[in-house]
């Protein structure tokens, strides 16, 4: 494993970390968009079924277990330990809009035409796009919170951090995942203007806020 695949685990974990946090000691989702995290505990769920049928190293399984418990995790305190908090009214992006067309492109395009291989295919288009109800929910707001925009940048961090472990696993193994590269840039992008914001406004003290 190469420095860049373990920072963007870390960074990765440090993410999930600092929202469940968020919304346990503050005993509140308010600015959190459920329907992300939704996404999120499909893409890990459709990813992660190769536990159930292999095994790589204790890490890995760790790792996966780790992010699939706290997925569910925070859709247990969005949607029924604080339920009262969430901002249903402005989480309404219309996730419909991503699931289709990603399970449609998950059977065209993929590795391997296998259940499990379609499902890992399927996680990967989905998390590309996973986080546009937050974003989504952000710009109907108007703002986030500070903490909010942490978790936002550990996540964004994450993704750019595997694409230079793609890159990186390009050189120097000759290993290349097109559907794999492709899916990040995708994601990466959609974090391009939330990166800017974040170094220009959150860095320097001021709360942050994307054009609606």
């Amino acid at each position: 494993m190469n420095i860049f695949r373990l920072t963007g685990d870390l960074s990765h974990l440090a993410a999930i970390i600092i929202l469940l946090l968020k919304i346990w000691k503050t005993r509140s989702c308010a600015g959190i968009s459920g329907k992300s995290q939704v996404l999120f505990a499909f893409v890990f769920t459709t990813r992660y079924l190769d536990l159930l049928t292999s095994y790589i190293s204790l890490y890995n399984t760790t790792m996966k277990v780790i992010y699939i418990g706290c997925a569910y995790a925070t859709v247990y305190l969005i949607y029924a330990k604080f339920k009262a908090t969430y901002d249903g009214n402005h989480d309404t992006f219309r996730v419909e809009f991503l699931v289709v067309p990603v399970g449609g492109l998950a059977f065209l395009v993929n590795h391997d035409f296998s259940p499990l291989e379609i499902l890992w295919t399927f996680s990967i288009y989905l998390e590309s796009v996973a986080i546009l109800p937050q974003l989504f929910m952000i710009s109907k707001t108007g703002e986030a919170e500070t903490i909010t925009t942490h978790y936002l940048f550990f996540l964004g961090l994450y993704r750019a951090l595997y694409l230079i472990n793609w890159i990186w696993r390009f050189y120097f193994e000759g290993f290349f995942d097109m559907i794999a590269i492709v899916a990040g840039v995708v994601q990466t992008i959609l974090y391009c203007d939330f990166f800017y914001l974040y170094v220009t406004k959150v860095l320097k003290g001021k709360k942050l806020s994307l054009p609606a």
